[in-house]
């Protein structure tokens, strides 16, 4: 038999509206919850090792993970020493850290490095923030997205480097126009995953946070934005590894001084050494930043989804 003044008991009766019945609803997850009757999870084997077996283990997953890499530089260093390609055509790797250590020695590498770091996380930063914008209004108005998605999906497909000359005729030669392109490389994949992923938010879920009171602006923060937390950082992954291949396109507007200016340099120099330690030094930090926002990815997704 029930008791009407129980909010938890079964029948008729229901949770009050508030953000306590929301929690015990389950829209708004809380940080500790009892554990549910059901099947036990799953034991460790005898072995002591976890049931995804030995890749569960970082090391274990970093270790194999420079397999290829490591496999890369062996066949490099091979084919530099058996003659395949003349040291203008492919360098071996030694030529390539001589080249680094040089460019160390002379303080200009970590100015490079710092330079271009800088105009990626601030394209990156402005960037992003614009495409959460503009992909949660799109996302939850009809009238928004008729409105404005047919001219963002036009612009969408417009080179990189053909808004160069116009950013220039803007903006001159500084800082502000390669931020600007950089911020138009980060902000359409997030823009294009928020938007998607909003729209496909479970309608249950949103009229049971509605129910409870919640609408605009807090509808939005407790319900729809957690449940798409993992959509959203996929899209600030992508917008991230698209802000560092706008970089070389952002540092040909009359740069002197990045990444992406060394890499056109050592071109036009005739220094293929250079200009392979150019593009590892990209792949390393752009490696390094997508593997920091995994780790706040992660945070997220266990405070949120």
């Amino acid at each position: 038999m029930t008791h009407p003044g129980n909010p938890g008991a079964t029948g008729n009766s229901g949770y009050a509206t508030t953000h306590e019945g929301l929690k015990a609803s389950g829209v708004v997850k809380t940080a500790e919850q009892p554990q549910q009757d059901g099947p036990a999870p799953a034991q460790r084997p005898a072995g002591g090792r976890s049931a995804s077996g030995v890749l569960g283990s970082g090391w274990v997953r970093l270790l194999l993970g420079l397999l290829l890499p490591a496999a890369v530089l062996a066949a490099w260093q091979w084919s530099t020493s058996a003659g395949l390609f003349s040291s203008v055509q492919l360098p071996a790797p030694g030529a390539v850290v001589e080249a680094s250590v040089d460019l160390i020695q002379r303080g200009e590498l970590a100015q490079h490095v710092a330079i271009s770091t800088q105009r990626v996380l601030l394209g990156f930063a402005f960037g992003a923030a614009l495409g959460l914008v503009f992909g949660a209004l799109i996302g939850l108005s009809k009238v928004a997205d008729v409105l404005l998605s047919p001219t963002i999906g036009a612009l969408r497909a417009v080179p990189s480097l053909a808004w160069v000359p116009l950013l220039i005729l803007w903006m001159k030669i500084g800082e502000d126009s390669k931020v600007t392109l950089i911020l138009i490389g980060a902000f359409f994949p997030v823009f294009t995953t928020v938007s998607l992923a909003l729209r496909h938010v479970d309608k249950n879920l949103v009229e049971a946070g509605r129910a409870f009171g919640l609408k605009g602006v807090k509808l939005l923060t407790t319900v729809q934005l957690p449940a798409v937390v993992p959509a959203v950082f996929s899209g600030l992954r992508l917008a991230l590894a698209q802000a560092w291949l706008f970089l070389v396109a952002a540092e040909l507007i009359a740069s002197s001084m990045g990444l992406g200016f060394l890499l056109t340099d050592s071109q036009n120099n005739g220094r293929t050494d250079r200009l392979l330690l150019a593009i590892v030094l990209l792949a390393i930090i752009g490696k390094i930043t997508d593997a920091l926002l995994g780790v706040a990815e992660k945070w997220a997704v266990k405070r949120w989804a």
